[in-house]
């Protein structure tokens, strides 16, 4: 069965929060902050939060400097799933990924099924691994930020999750590069 293992110690992850949005500030950012308070509330660290416009080279430039960042473990994004013409924060993502994370986007959007029913097709959901570092994009809204963590995130960034979960894995997502520089 699922769950939590108590037998296991928390370890805490650090988390940038990334807003992409061209008609909001961070003062109004009601998704973002959704995001830092259920990380924070869970344990882990808030180790940045930033706020870019609905442009590829700027979602991809804060992108790389997280994830050259060792102080980051894991980007969290909100806005820019849709199909419009300005959502363009999958695109970002998948020009970083060195690994995509199928899964998420196919569970966040089973998830959100049965609450907004078939409109969850125009979500655009998306995560992967770039550098060592977890990399998720979730819709811009409130609700979609507290499904995306509370139902997925917030397990997979438990170490005490059983059957796995991301965080028991974290030390081994360099491991290519380590094998290229002993070859």
């Amino acid at each position: 069965m699922p769950g939590i293992d108590p037998k296991i110690a928390f370890v805490p992850v650090n988390i940038a929060v990334l807003t992409v949005s061209d008609s909001r500030d961070l003062a109004e950012d009601k998704s973002g902050a959704v995001l830092v308070d259920r990380l924070t509330a869970a344990g882990h660290r808030l180790a940045d939060r930033d706020l870019v416009r609905d442009d590829v080279p700027a979602i991809v430039a804060r992108l790389k400097g997280w994830i050259a960042a060792p102080e980051v473990d894991v980007v969290l994004a909100t806005g820019g799933t849709g199909l419009t013409g300005r959502d363009v924060t999958p695109e970002a993502f998948k020009s970083v990924f060195e690994k995509e994370i199928e899964g998420f986007g196919e569970m966040f959007r089973w998830i959100s099924l049965p609450k907004i029913g078939p409109s969850t097709i125009q979500s655009r959901a998306i995560g992967g691994v770039a550098g060592g570092t977890y990399l998720f994009a979730l819709p811009g809204s409130p609700g979609a930020c507290r499904d995306g963590w509370d139902e997925i995130l917030v397990h997979q960034l438990d170490i005490r999750y059983r059957p796995c979960n991301f965080v028991e894995i974290m030390p081994r997502l360099r491991e290519h590069e380590r094998a290229r520089k002993a070859s």
